[in-house]
């Protein structure tokens, strides 16, 4: 069924719970599989300097670069935030997944409560999958001792100076401060994806604080019609002409109470945690940009350098020649993961709001 089809909704046409998301069929099916990885059973440990969740994560492959088919491993937060800034350093034009933040999500008073422990799980399980989807990341020395070292292998591992690619890293970063003004030659196609993220970033914000501002009204009126119930059923006590109708009222009540509920549950877990992604990933994406453009910028300034001196030209020909493949690198890197996170974001985005449609088909059904 095409998009124009699905879209001319008519009188005709029925629509029923489920229907809307079998319309949509998305001709790209998953590859054959040969890395899963699971993050569950979070675990509190108090010391006497802190207090922390550990999460177990479950690794089953048949890649013949590990020792093993199967790990099991337990990881704390700040484990995900080392493997998070070892990917960047290894790969700076390449989009690395975002992590939940370090500390309270909207919405959540209690950092160690339930609710925010499993929606960080969740997260953390999200990260890791799309790190082992990707066709570069999943290859990654840093991510393959994430998921197989024991916690002091890990804690040794991380102690060990920054090797080559960790300083490749570091030199795309401190190119931001050799580069000064625009980059005079940077490709359309990078000009058109940053005007693209800039206005994705823009909407996706208005998107995920509307997102917010709903489920806070649901809340609301949630909590509202959780006093109205009881109380005409205590009314029905007093009023013993119109009693069956307040309790037919108190009745009505309570189902709507349990549809709310349930309403507020498929935004709380489907749609929010989506929205705040993107709002992430929109943030990384203008930093991959501006790594892109800070190796464009050092080899326009190695030009501009040799255009001016009549000395040195071998020297900075070599220089430049290094830079040119540099250049060359970024772009068909980022060029590869953006079409590949659009074909994702717009995936997700699409089975989203489509879900969202479908439970408020649901809801005004019952």
């Amino acid at each position: 069924t095409s998009l124009g089809e699905v879209n001319s909704f008519s009188p005709s046409m029925p629509i029923s719970p489920s229907s809307m998301i079998n319309q949509y069929k998305f001709e790209d099916e998953p590859e054959l599989k040969d890395l899963f990885i699971t993050v569950d059973d979070p675990e509190s440990h108090i010391t006497a300097i802190e207090t922390f969740i550990t999460y177990r994560v479950v690794t089953k492959t048949s890649r013949g670069e590990f020792d093993s088919s199967e790990y099991e491993v337990r990881r704390r937060y700040q484990d995900f935030l080392w493997l998070k800034s070892k990917l960047e350093e290894a790969h700076p034009t390449l989009i690395i997944p975002p992590l939940p933040e370090k500390f309270i999500m909207k919405g959540m008073v209690e950092r160690f409560n339930d609710e925010f422990i499993e929606t960080r799980r969740k997260a953390l399980h999200k990260f890791l999958n799309r790190i082992a989807d990707h066709p570069t990341l999943t290859f990654n020395e840093d991510f393959k001792i994430f998921l197989t070292a024991q916690a002091w292998e890990l804690s040794s591992h991380k102690k060990q100076g920054p090797g080559l690619l960790s300083r490749m890293g570091q030199t795309v970063r401190a190119v931001a401060s050799s580069v000064r003004g625009g980059v005079k030659n940077r490709p359309e196609m990078f000009t058109e994806m940053n005007d693209y993220m800039e206005t994705f970033s823009q909407k996706i914000n208005v998107l995920d604080k509307i997102a917010h501002r709903i489920y806070k009204e649901e809340r609301e009126y949630f909590n509202e019609m959780k006093e109205y119930g009881p109380i005409h059923t205590l009314w029905s006590a007093s009023e013993e002409d119109i009693a069956d109708s307040l309790k037919g009222v108190a009745s009505c009540i309570d189902k709507c109470c349990k549809a709310t509920e349930k309403r507020m549950a498929g935004l709380s877990e489907n749609l929010l945690p989506i929205l705040h992604e993107y709002v992430l990933y929109s943030e990384i994406l203008m930093g991959v940009l501006k790594r892109r453009d800070q190796i464009q910028g050092e080899l326009d300034s190695k030009i501009d350098a040799l255009a001016s001196k009549k000395t040195e030209k071998d020297l900075f020909s070599e220089e430049i020649g290094k830079l040119e493949d540099k250049v060359e690198c970024a772009n068909n890197a980022l060029k590869a993961d953006w079409d590949r996170w659009k074909q994702n974001m717009q995936y997700d985005m699409r089975s989203t709001f489509t879900n969202v449609a479908e439970n408020n088909l649901r809801y005004y059904e019952e």
